[in-house]
């Protein structure tokens, strides 16, 4: 009995959440920061706002703009901006930290970056004291969590340390800190988690804290995966960081994500055989020497990690790749995930507040390196946008035609994409022949290759069909007026007739053919972009409709199958005017023709006849859960 007594205090001992989480969970902030560094105690710590040390548990996307705020409302180094909102409304921050004295000319600095992103004006900017502006991103996959943890640190060093050796580095560095680039996968990847911790830590990877519910807080609201919207821009979140990356022009961008518990840490330079062509060789360079200053930081703490392997540097709608084709150096970090607070590896336990060290490590490095090699990096912005000019000049392809004869809003659509890239676009000066077809000058545009974003232009309408490596990572095709199904085509020559430029890159409207009700029908053809959006809003009010199956002529007009019909009479549940106005509405915010008719009586089918099939409103079923891709169903 003696022996049995004395058998359970040593188990008691063992399993005592203190003794177990010991190893686990950092005492404080020493743990983290730098050592011989002092702070500044009016800065508040991580700790001071969460209620808990960084690592004890995966913070909430609430908290973190908590402590961002108390930390922007407590340092003269830091500025915080509210960039957008996400799809469920969280929102998107953006921490611009620097020494006082740059905050006072904070414009200055941002309009003089854009500058050196100008071929026509760069060579003016003195380099002498222009600070470096770094970029650092955290999380864009919810789930990878010790990036948006390191966020905190970053943010709390950067504002809080004191010395000489800090100020200094800030008066020649502008960092701008994305903390959480997905708030709505950050959430809910933290909720799941924090709810599935035990009191005693469990290093096994089955545990349900390690294996979180569908659909993961990987991607976004839509179960999108952000990381490839930087090029197609499709969520309020991309296109608000898109804004603030153009405004900025940051010299580098570094990209902070996890990859599998077994891996170690991983930095670029990836695979070099699977590079973009078109991204400069200087890049891979600056890339080469900063990855010297990670290696220190990291060989610092006994870190495993490796380079030149498993990733690649070829699609520009990622994170650390679309920076390359603006002059900067894009930067992908890739740490062994905990996936909670503790897993069991081949390289031993993963602890979550060591997988967040390594991200704020190589958050300073890349911060040291910066510094070390900010006019290098300048150099590199000015020459990348000159050069851009040279091979344009070179280039057989003096532009790029894109537009429709069917639909101007699928090429108007375009338009907006491109103006969001800084990529500037011309509406054609005459009719234009592309592929064959004839498209009117105004649904047609032209994009001049003679401009700063020379590299981007090819990059989004080249059809690249041949690779140095046939294996991706990734996406490896990306031809934007193929996505539209518009017509396109690369136009040569000395000189190419352009229209006027289009800088506000709005839809086009639809017209309605009458300025009074009909008291028959109305129809619409299905050609256009948006006429599925027009008939499932005239559904939504209850509408019936039907669809031609053959071809009929109306009014001197032929209409071809397809074309919906909208019936006035016939049992509508609303008046002529009431429909009148609806039709009035779908013309004008969903950019396609309306046409009135007085009569059934056609050349063809009559508006009566049994080849008008009833239209049914679409209630569609989606399978989701274990067995079905996320992403699918997220699609």
């Amino acid at each position: 009995m003696k022996k049995l007594v004395l058998l359970l205090v040593a188990l008691a001992a063992f399993v005592l959440p203190g003794n177990a989480q010991q190893h686990t969970q950092p005492k404080d902030l020493s743990y983290y920061l730098p050592e011989r560094v002092s702070y500044n105690p009016a800065v508040p710590t991580p700790a001071s706002v969460l209620g808990y040390e960084v690592g004890r548990w995966h913070v909430s996307h609430d908290l973190l703009v908590k402590y961002m705020e108390r930390l922007a409302e407590a340092s003269d180094r830091v500025t915080l901006k509210v960039t957008g909102r996400t799809h469920e409304a969280r929102p998107l921050l953006l921490l611009t930290i620097t020494a006082p004295g740059n905050h006072q000319k904070i414009d200055q600095i941002k309009a003089t970056q854009q500058q050196l992103a100008d071929p026509q004006r760069s060579s003016q900017v003195n380099l002498d004291n222009h600070p470096a502006v770094v970029w650092m991103g955290y999380s864009v996959h919810g789930n990878e969590a010790s990036a948006v943890n390191a966020s905190l640190l970053t943010a709390y060093y950067l504002a809080a340390a004191q010395g000489p050796t800090i100020e200094k580095a800030l008066q020649n560095t502008v960092v701008l800190v994305d903390p959480a680039v997905n708030p709505d996968g950050v959430q809910r990847f933290s909720t799941w988690v924090n709810s599935h911790q035990s009191y005693v830590p469990s290093t096994d990877g089955n545990h349900r804290e390690h294996d979180e519910a569908y659909p993961g807080g990987r991607t976004n609201h839509y179960w999108f995966d952000l990381n490839r919207d930087w090029l197609l821009l499709q969520h309020p979140s991309s296109r608000a960081r898109i804004k603030q990356f153009h405004d900025w022009h940051p010299l580098i961008l570094t990209d902070h994500h996890e990859m599998g518990t077994n891996s170690t840490f991983f930095f670029q330079p990836g695979i070099p055989s699977r590079n973009n062509p078109l991204t400069p060789v200087r890049t891979f360079e600056l890339t080469e020497a900063i990855a010297q200053y990670h290696a220190k930081h990291l060989d610092s703490l006994g870190s495993y990690y490796y380079s030149k392997e498993s990733f690649d540097d070829f699609y520009y709608g990622k994170g650390s790749t679309y920076p390359d084709v603006h002059g900067a150096v894009g930067i992908l970090f890739e740490q062994a995930s905990s996936r909670g607070h503790l897993q069991s590896s081949v390289n031993g336990d993963v602890s979550f507040p060591f997988t967040i060290k390594n991200q704020f490590a190589t958050s300073l490095s890349t911060f040291e390196a910066a510094q070390n090699l900010r006019q290098d990096l300048q150099e590199h912005k000015r020459n990348f946008y000159k050069s851009a000019m040279d091979l344009a000049a070179k280039d057989n392809v003096k532009a790029y035609g894109f537009g429709s004869a069917t639909d101007p809003v699928k090429a108007a659509t375009l338009v907006q994409l491109l103006r969001q890239h800084q990529i500037r676009v011309y509406q054609a000066k005459s009719n234009i022949r592309l592929q064959g077809d004839r498209i009117p000058a105004n649904q047609a545009y032209v994009v001049p290759t003679n401009q700063p974003q020379y590299r981007l232009i090819k990059a989004v309408f080249e059809q690249r069909t041949t690779f140095t490596d046939s294996l991706f990572y990734d996406i490896s095709a990306w031809t934007l007026p193929l996505a539209f199904d518009l017509n396109f085509e690369p136009l040569t020559g000395k000189s190419v007739a352009m229209g006027a430029e289009v800088t506000t890159a709005t839809l086009p409207q639809g017209m309605l053919d009458v300025n009074k009700a009909a008291n028959y029908a109305y129809v619409f053809e299905w050609k256009g972009y948006l006429a599925p959006r027009a008939a499932y809003k005239l559904m939504a009010k209850g509408l019936r409709l039907k669809v031609a199956t053959k071809p009929f002529t109306a009014n001197g007009r032929r209409f071809d199958y397809g074309t919906v019909l909208v019936p006035v009479q016939n049992r509508q549940p609303l008046n002529e005017q009431a429909i009148f106005g609806l039709m009035q509405g779908i013309a004008k915010e969903e950019g396609i023709n309306v046409y009135a008719l007085n009569t059934g009586l056609t050349e063809g089918i009559d508006l009566g006849s049994p080849s008008f099939t009833p239209m049914r409103m679409p209630k569609v079923m989606i399978m989701a859960g274990s067995g079905v891709s996320s992403y699918e169903a997220g699609e």
